[in-house]
């Protein structure tokens, strides 16, 4: 598992560390202030390669570089049995990441999740270095990245080797075959759907068009029709895109394992970029428990540790019956003024306090919202705060207050009926 990261004149601000729990971390922040960017150091923290290094077509996953002047430097360790501490410098003249050779410490498996629709796969037993006698070897791939449209349609080689067929195809080739691996497939499904009542279930295979000789995986709606993939909705595409990932993954490690005659690996990473993306409220407070448990329906033994960015209120809120700070953390980023006046970013390691619903998390650290309401309706209630107090408040402008404050409160608010009482008591309506 990764331990800890370290970033000296790296990314938004001058210094960043984080100390990973082993099981769940979650990262909250305003856009823009390094979420993203601290997924993708741990990335190649775990693989020593960045996303766009290894597939050219994404847009994100681009190599880090130093933010101003001076050393630049990358630390980190990843949970092994020597707890190694690893340390990379930032070399202007070749601009690479150069440190400590050799391969990486074996995370297991580790899948990362983009935001856009883009995933990485690194597989240690098919993706570590080559030990040879002159040194390590870099002959095996470094790992296995998907752009979005690669996730569906396959995924090549530079020599335009097949390395993956893509969901489409191996989807529908599992489930022809209806061995091992489709149980995988719908095993994950099931722990990945929104609801009990609602399990993902794989419909007939079909055809979409005259001209596509595939034969289409589809998806068995609630409403009883049976809805190919490629029309599936935005949240669907991603939740079916991640179980698929992870069952070729899997499915894939194995027969890598049994060709090195060496055991399966017990643990997962997963890294996943606003892990709420297109998820409806009600799979949004699912959705982290899910991924936890997402892998012993392939390995029953395994270990995971989840790093996730969200925007959710309703995703903090989701977690509070199972956070656990031993082996949990929460770190948030914020922009605050410097000692000299010029905004920075801060990134906290906070405390996990229990606020009992969504609307309370959207007014704490996380999000820092004055309130869960309308930003007119904050704006009004603000104003109308301020006149309960004020002796010589503007009669005519409390009664302009008390219309606006009919167009965005309702009838049993509480501060509606605070405002009617004081408003009467002290004349101004009528």
């Amino acid at each position: 598992m990764l331990k800890n990261l370290k970033m000296n004149n790296v990314g938004p601000a001058p210094v960043m560390e984080l100390e990973f729990g082993d099981r769940l971390n979650l990262l909250t922040g305003d856009n823009g202030l390094g979420k993203s960017f601290l997924l993708d150091i741990a990335w190649w923290a775990l693989t020593r390669k960045w996303p766009a290094q290894v597939n050219g077509k994404l847009t994100a996953g681009k190599k880090a570089l130093p933010s101003g002047p001076g050393e630049a430097s990358i630390a980190f360790s990843v949970g092994t049995a020597t707890g190694d501490q690893y340390v990379s410098r930032f070399d202007r003249l070749d601009q690479a990441w150069t440190g400590r050779p050799g391969r990486p410490a074996n995370p297991g498996l580790v899948l990362y999740a983009m935001a856009d629709g883009s995933f990485a796969v690194w597989d240690p037993a098919r993706n570590y270095w080559r030990t040879g006698k002159d040194g390590d070897v870099q002959e095996r791939l470094p790992a296995y990245v998907f752009s979005p449209g690669e996730v569906w349609n396959g995924l090549h080689s530079r020599d335009h080797r097949p390395l993956c067929n893509g969901l489409v195809m191996d989807w529908s080739g599992w489930q022809k075959e209806n061995g091992q691996t489709f149980k995988y497939l719908c095993g994950a499904l099931r722990v990945l759907s929104p609801s009990e009542s609602k399990p993902i279930i794989p419909g007939e295979l079909t055809r979409i068009s005259l001209d596509d000789a595939r034969d289409i995986p589809t998806l068995r709606m609630p409403y009883g029709q049976d809805v190919p993939v490629l029309h599936a909705s935005a949240g669907m595409r991603r939740i079916i895109a991640l179980a698929y990932v992870l069952t070729w993954t899997w499915d894939e490690h194995l027969k890598a394992s049994r060709l090195l005659d060496a055991p399966p690996t017990d643990q997962v990473i997963f890294l996943i970029d606003e892990i709420e993306s297109h998820l409806h409220p009600r799979w949004q407070r699912r959705i982290i428990r899910s991924v936890l448990n997402v892998m012993n329906a392939l390995r029953e033994s395994a270990s995971v540790q989840l790093i996730g960015t969200t925007h959710s209120p309703l995703v903090l809120a989701s977690v509070e019956p199972l956070f656990d700070e031993h082996t949990d953390a929460w770190f948030d980023l914020d922009l605050e003024p410097h000692d000299n006046g010029a905004p920075w970013v801060m990134l906290r390691k906070r405390p996990f306090v229990r606020r009992g619903d969504a609307a309370m998390w959207l007014t704490s650290d996380a999000f820092d919202l004055g309130s869960a309401r309308s930003l007119e309706a904050e704006n009004v209630l603000n104003e109308a705060t301020s006149a309960l107090t004020d002796e010589d408040f503007d009669t005519e402008r409390a009664r302009q207050l008390d219309v606006q404050l009919r167009a965005v409160l309702s009838d049993t608010d509480p501060f509606w009926m605070r405002w009617r009482y004081v408003s009467e008591k002290k004349g101004w309506l009528p």
